[in-house]
């Protein structure tokens, strides 16, 4: 059962409800599973408001999203996880407030390496997306 955390400061977006709808129903497509109750009710998204001075990073800046997608092991390959982290940043990009654009920080391989999204990775070497827990992607705003 898919599940999408997305971290941010609280305000970061107008509707969380409907961020959450978005972000749910893309990994829904992006997988191509049937377009059942089954699936609809076992896929979901969570937003997650936290104080704005509980995250940062080296120079203060607190205005970060971070995106976990938790999947079961093998239900993306990696073409399916590429498109997943483009579409998810989109969404995210879009929903955001006072957001121009944003930007793939990074995902991380299986063995918890970070690895740019952009670069490809040899076959076998990304796991699952947000397989063992492990953050599958976060997403900030440019400088």
């Amino acid at each position: 059962m898919p599940m999408v955390d997305v971290y941010a400061a609280a305000g970061t977006f107008s509707d969380s409800h409907q961020l959450a709808v978005d972000l749910a129903s893309a990994v829904m497509q992006v997988e191509q599973v049937p377009d059942i109750a089954m699936f609809r009710k076992n896929t979901a998204a969570f937003v997650h408001d936290l104080p704005a001075d509980s995250l940062s990073n080296v120079d203060g800046d607190s205005s970060y999203v971070r995106v976990q997608v938790l999947t079961n092991a093998g239900a993306l390959d990696r073409e399916k996880q590429l498109a997943l982290v483009s579409r998810l940043t989109e969404i995210v990009a879009r929903r955001r407030l006072g957001a121009g654009r944003a930007r793939q920080h990074q995902c991380r391989a299986g063995d918890g390496r970070p690895r740019r999204a952009r670069r490809p990775a040899r076959p076998g070497q990304l796991a699952a997306v947000g397989s063992a827990g492990r953050p599958a992607g976060r997403f900030s705003r440019p400088s």
